[in-house]
């Protein structure tokens, strides 16, 4: 299987540049993995794909403004901070650009001094060990100082940081959104609870490593970024009754579709647990857990692209990538939406 079995054409005039005034108004391409059979919906409708007794399982981290701009010391040339994982308090794995001259001891300033760093460590990969100076509250700092890191294929200023953060977001650390989980309105949510669908919320800090394209020839010689994620007793107790009960668990993106993967036994019961997961799931791969994916249209030759083929059979989203091409569908992060059942 090689990564070329995974490209597509796009036109670039569907990329999404911008997010919908309304979140819930983007379109719903709703795919039945067993006939291929394909509908055109629009994402409020999506209730009526929901059973009484379903469990709905949503990401709930939350992005930060992890993209910082400064200067070097002493030579002033401007850099730009992207941050990836926080390792303590005060220290980061970060992209740095331009960061090839970069080396252990360099220092930089942020905000005329506001904030300060200095490279501990230089990565294999490229990526920096950074330990950052400051004065009072790291999270206020940041949220003074950076900006949303949304992906590069969009070119559009973001003049409301809370459209790229999905309406339940809770917990701090992701470099990028759960972008499937962007359609989703705090109303559309008590529609869908109201029926008698439960619902349940992991995390899983998103990495930037997740919307790259793969770059080895054999799909199978991809290696996989890590990632953070919990799985509280909460969590773990309200999908595994749901399971019991005859239900069935759709998760809302790829991101909550490997942490449900990388959490289950080989039975398909959830461990509450916290670990990292480098889980990699690709045609061949067999599901313990996931019953549906609520997901976006996904980049050419990605991993993300590789996760939907292989829950709903490369055919038929192949099939359906080139239907959403013809309709005009809006694709990416901020684009339209499709529900695997």
């Amino acid at each position: 299987m090689t990564t070329k079995d995974f490209y597509y054409d796009l036109p670039q005039e569907l990329i999404a540049q911008r997010p919908l005034e309304d979140r819930s108004s983007s379109r719903l391409m709703v795919i039945d993995r067993t006939d291929g059979g394909i509908e055109h919906r629009h994402f409020r409708d999506i209730i009526e794909y929901l059973d009484p007794g379903d469990c709905l399982v949503m990401n709930n981290t939350r992005v930060i403004p992890a993209r910082l701009h400064g200067v070097k010391e002493g030579s002033g040339g401007r850099i730009e901070f992207l941050l990836l994982k926080r390792l303590d308090i005060n220290t980061w794995n970060v992209i740095l650009k331009p960061g090839k001259r970069a080396r252990t001891g360099a220092r930089f300033v942020f905000g005329d001094g506001l904030l300060r760093a200095e490279i501990i460590e230089v990565k294999p990969d490229g990526n920096r060990i950074v330990r950052f100076e400051y004065d009072g509250v790291w999270e206020e700092l940041l949220d003074t100082l950076g900006e949303m890191p949304l992906p590069p294929y969009i070119k559009e200023k973001l003049e409301d940081k809370e459209r790229y953060q999905t309406v339940y977001s809770k917990i701090e650390g992701s470099a990028a959104a759960p972008t499937a989980g962007l359609h989703f309105t705090n109303e559309l949510l008590d529609e869908i609870r109201k029926k008698g669908v439960n619902t349940a919320c992991l995390t899983l800090h998103v990495g930037l490593g997740t919307f790259r394209p793969v770059s080895v020839e054999n799909v199978e010689d991809h290696v996989m970024h890590t990632e953070h994620y919990e799985v509280t007793p909460e969590a773990a107790e309200i999908i595994n009754k749901t399971r019991e009960a005859g239900g069935r668990i759709i998760a809302v993106g790829t991101t909550s579709v490997r942490t449900l993967e990388t959490a289950a036994d080989e039975s398909g019961r959830m461990r509450p647990e916290t670990g990292d997961t480098s889980i990699f799931i690709y045609p061949g791969y067999k599901f313990k857990i996931t019953d549906g994916i609520i997901t976006n249209f996904h980049l050419p030759e990605s991993t993300l692209l590789m996760l939907v083929s292989a829950f709903a059979g490369k055919e038929n989203i192949f099939k359906a990538y080139e239907t959403a091409v013809k309709e005009k569908y809006r694709f990416f992060s901020f684009g339209d939406a499709m529900m695997i059942t």
